[in-house]
């Protein structure tokens, strides 16, 4: 990451390494939500608190975020990667204990998440700074690929695992996978000052630019979960569907996420303007649609993969441009984009949630919709209005 750029090989192992690690705190991020009703009669609590797990745990990566990377910023990478992995490890095995109570998992969450903040500011400047500049975009969409990876098997392939051996046993497999990237990590990324990598500053500073990213994150990721928070409710109470059959539409949105992601990483690069507005126009367009037209099944399977291919590649291409723009460090650049994201997770829950008993979960959707219109109108009306100064005669 200095001045003599690692061998290929080298570059490509510490890629997968920060894969993995993305793929497994983002499984360990949602995994008790598969494993809910176990976890609670085990524990002997109210399904909320085991509930509040993945609540407080986003809650504490959205608020924790940039204070960790302002106070972390002069410290080598690779040692404060190994120390975080260290961290998701040790804490992922202490939620494996079968003796662990409700307050000892408490505490294992908090620390994951704390682990969690550091890491997703981190892993891009590090992953990218091993690459050529022209190469950023491709890089995050392969971190980004990683991290999706867990919603369509990580927590699926947890909730299949906690049901036969137990909730602790996915925990204890979080653990091993966070020792390999912890290892791989340790063996292969130089050791150097975070500031010497081109990927430490914005290619291309812009404060303005970099605003309009941060609030088109906010305005859409709340836009899409006002209404997916309650896609079951939609699946069952207006489309239809049975049980199964909702399980199978979620994964069929999982996998569109995947291909939206595995489409738009190359792109990145050679469109970064494109590859941002067009995933927040059909963003906008899957939750107007589903919105109207819930109660054809056929419309509906179509409409939620439309939105699974939209929502990833929007942070993931917020997140690239963050990388162009940043006014100053990288890392708090991130960390403002990440939290943006955590509290549009949680104010669209909570929106969704009022508007429920008031405008049914049709309306979650429209207002989602509208939400991410909003969005489209913060990214596209700079850019007009500095057309405009161009051909206005001086």
């Amino acid at each position: 990451m200095g001045s003599v750029r690692p061998a290929a090989w080298r570059r490509g192992a510490v890629v997968a390494a920060l894969m993995l690690a993305a793929f497994t705190f983002n499984t360990a991020e949602n995994l008790p939500l598969g494993l809910l009703s176990l976890m609670a009669a085990d524990l002997r609590v109210p399904l909320g608190a085991v509930g509040a797990l993945v609540t407080g745990y986003g809650l504490t990566v959205a608020v924790v975020s940039l204070p960790a990377a302002r106070l972390t910023r002069s410290v080598p990478r690779r040692y404060l990667l190994a120390l975080l992995l260290g961290l998701l490890a040790v804490a992922s095995w202490v939620s494996a204990l079968h003796s662990v109570s409700y307050g000892m998992l408490l505490a294992a969450r908090l620390a994951t998440a704390l682990a969690q903040a550091s890491f997703w500011v981190l892993m891009g400047p590090v992953a990218v700074g091993l690459f050529p500049p022209e190469r950023r975009g491709r890089v995050m969409g392969l971190l980004s690929l990683g991290g999706s990876l867990a919603t369509v098997l990580g927590v699926p392939a947890g909730t299949w695992l906690g049901g036969r051996g137990g909730w602790q046993a996915p925990f204890a497999v979080l653990g091993a996978l966070a020792l390999v990237s912890l290892v791989v990590i340790a063996a292969v990324l130089p050791t150097s000052r975070p500031q010497e990598s081109h990927a430490a500053y914005g290619a291309e500073p812009d404060r303005r630019r970099f605003q309009v990213v941060v609030a088109t994150t906010a305005l859409s990721v709340t836009g899409v979960f006002a209404g997916y928070t309650y896609v079951a409710v939609l699946l069952k109470d207006v489309g239809g569907f049975g049980e199964d059959a909702v399980s199978g539409v979620l994964f069929a949105f999982g996998v569109a996420a995947l291909a939206g992601i595995a489409l738009a990483g190359p792109l990145l690069d050679r469109f970064p303007r494109a590859t941002l507005t067009v995933p927040v126009v059909t963003q906008a367009t899957a939750l107007l649609g589903l919105s109207a037209g819930a109660s054809s099944q056929v419309a509906t399977v179509a409409l939620l993969m439309l939105l699974g291919a939209s929502v990833a590649p929007v942070f993931m291409a917020t997140q690239s441009q963050v990388l162009r723009v940043a006014p100053g460090r990288t890392e708090s650049a991130l960390a403002a984009n990440g939290a943006a994201f955590n509290v549009g997770v949680a104010a669209g829950a909570l929106l969704g949630g009022s508007l429920l008993p008031l405008v049914g979960v049709r309306g979650t959707f429209l207002v989602g919709g509208l939400l991410t219109l909003g969005a489209l109108a913060v990214l596209t009306l700079p850019n007009a209005h500095m057309s405009r100064a161009v051909a206005e005669p001086r």
